[in-house]
Parts: structure tokens; sequence; C-alpha cells
């Protein structure tokens, strides 16, 4: 009952995640998941992990999986952070790494869990407008600010930031974190990650849940300096001291270690998603350049609700958003299957 409420329950506005409809026969292209499943090396984890050491706790500093990540990214163990899905960390970065004096920065258009965490952990932010093409801008964030946070590629436009224009950032902004998401950096950006034994003040961000299918798993990490770790490691110690089960670990560690089928998967939602780019431009659609699993894009003479409540009706779920109002006529799509993609490209034929 909301008398019992505290006075921060009252003012949050909490993150909506994509819908999860049970509907049998759905082609689901709303929440970005990977339309390719896990390695098999993952599912033999698994299995292997089911016995009755379940009884035991996990790991609590997931060492295994922290070396793992490290030995892929060329970096040290004590560089890497570990949560429970990209959410997970990004909390504890906002917690520990973004609670200063000064406002925030971040974009106008942009993940909405972002403001969610200010609200949750009373953080002061200022929301950076993305320019008339939707391209987040970095000297645009050369002012002062209590850290600065953006996904690249973006959510939900898609659009990449060059790796130049984010070490520009990082010249110019030396004293407060920079923290880069790159959660669909897989599908075509070039990741940030090896800048960071030049630059203590930047933190990148990823999660397993894209590039290697295991949204269903809850893994994701981050790396730094370990200053920036270490504060991260402080704030979940004081939090959950075991937040990836053993299945996690075992999964995420045979997920990291199998490049190769996650190199495959990749390029073959980047191959599908050129092939629906050229189906949707030749429709009539603007399709925004995207280097994630997912366009955003828009029809002059279709309303995007319409189209998307008329998609529904077949079957194929996309996700609109009615806010802000500078993208209420865009829909954003998740790249599927090659049939998936068929499908939506037939249903939009038929509509348009």
């Amino acid at each position: 009952m909301s008398r019992y409420w505290s006075k921060l329950v009252h003012a949050l506005t909490p993150y909506i995640p994509g819908e999860q409809p049970k509907i049998n026969n759905l082609i689901k292209l709303n929440t970005n998941e990977n339309p390719y499943g896990p390695s098999p090396k993952v599912i033999a984890a698994l299995q292997k992990e089911a016995t009755d050491s379940l009884r035991l706790y996990p790991d609590p500093n997931s060492d295994g999986l922290k070396q793992a990540i490290a030995l892929y990214h060329g970096l040290n163990a004590n560089q890497v952070f570990v949560g429970n899905g990209s959410d997970e960390v990004l909390a504890h970065v906002f917690n520990a790494l973004l609670k200063h004096d000064k406002p925030i920065l971040f974009p106008d258009i942009t993940y909405s869990f972002y403001p969610v965490y200010c609200g949750l952990y009373e953080i002061a932010f200022e929301k950076v407008p993305l320019n008339d093409a939707f391209e987040i801008k970095v000297e645009d964030y050369f002012k002062a600010n209590g850290g600065i946070i953006f996904p690249n590629p973006n959510a939900p436009t898609g659009r990449l930031v060059a790796l130049g224009d984010i070490e520009r950032l990082l010249n110019q902004n030396t004293k407060s974190v920079v923290v880069i998401d790159e959660a669909y950096v897989d599908f075509g950006g070039e990741s940030a990650v090896k800048l960071v034994n030049r630059y203590p003040q930047l933190l990148v961000t990823h999660t397993l849940s894209k590039g290697r299918s295991l949204a269903g798993l809850r893994v994701g990490y981050a790396v730094g300096h370990p200053d920036l770790i270490d504060a991260l490691h402080r704030v979940k110690d004081s939090f959950n001291s075991y937040p990836l089960d053993r299945f996690a670990q075992a999964g995420a560690t045979a997920a990291i270690e199998d490049q190769a089928y996650f190199e495959e998967c990749c390029q073959r939602v980047i191959k599908t998603r050129g092939v629906v780019v050229e189906s949707l431009q030749r429709l009539g659609f603007e399709v925004l350049p995207s280097g994630a699993n997912f366009i955003f894009a828009r029809h002059p003479s279709h309303d995007a609700e319409r189209l998307s409540a008329l998609l529904r009706e077949q079957k194929i779920i996309i996700r609109h958003f009615k806010k802000p109002a500078r993208i209420d006529q865009f829909l954003r799509i998740t790249i599927g299957t090659d049939a998936e993609c068929q499908a939506l490209i037939s249903a939009l034929e038929n509509i348009i």
C-alpha cells in the first residue's frame, strides 16, 4: 500500500522493458534478442554444471569468467567487473561513479534506463540533444559535468560514434568518468575497450545478451582502470556479494571462449540487416544508419503506431516509442532470421 512507501518510491518512474507477449507462432522483433541460439559449448557447460554442487554458493568473484573476459580483451582480470546483466552493472556504475555534485550528461534520445537510475540514486542529469540527423556529437559534451554516459551504437537510433570522436571526448573530459555502453557494438562498431589502458577515466560496459545470444542468462560486464573497477566492487559487495550463479558463470565463460561461433552469428545478423535496410528503403522508408542488431526507420506516408498495430495483427511484434515526440514516427525493428525478416517485409508490402 502506498502509505507505507518511502518518499523515494513515490518519486520513481520505473523503466518499462520491451513486451514479452505469450502468443503462439509469434515473430518477435521488438527486444533486440539474437535470432540465433547460444554456442553449443554454452549448452554443454550448463549441462555439466547441473550437479549436486548447486547446493554450494558460486564463486563470489567470478574469477574464471573475469579471466576469460580479460584474455579476450587483452587486459588484466583486475580491470574487469561482472554483474547480473549489463543493467545491474550500469546500476552500480551510476551509484559508484556518476553520483557527484554536477549533473551527468547523456543524450536526449537514448537508453531510457539512464534517467530511471538517476531517479533511483537521486543523481542530477542533463539531456544533450542529438543533432537533426539523430547523431551524438561529442563536442556537445565539452562542458562541466559529473560524468558522461551514452551507448555506442546509440539506442534506439542505432547510430555509431567513431572511435576517434570518443578519444577526442576523453582528451577533453579528464575530470569525470566517461562511460561507453557497448551493448550493441558487436554488430558493426569499433569498441572503445582498446582505449581503457590509455584513459583512466574511461569505463566500457558490455552485455552477453546480444552478440553472445545469452539474454536469458543475464550476464554483463565492465572494463576499465582498476580504480574504477574497485569502486564498482565496493558497491556490489555492499548490495549482493553473489550476483552471478554457477550457471551464469559457466555459460558466460563458454560463450566468451567460443569466438568462432560468436563471429559467425554476428556476421549473419549484419548480412540480414543489410537486406532488410534495402527492402525497407525500396518501400519508401527512411532508415537511419545502424551499427546494431536493429534498425530505426520511419515512413513519410504511414503513421508508425498504425503500422505497428497492423503488423501485430499478423503476429509480428516490433517496437514503437510514443515519446519523445522527435521519434514518435519511428519504428525500431530487431533483426531476426532471414525467414522472419522476409515475413516482415512481405507484411509491410501488403500494408503499404
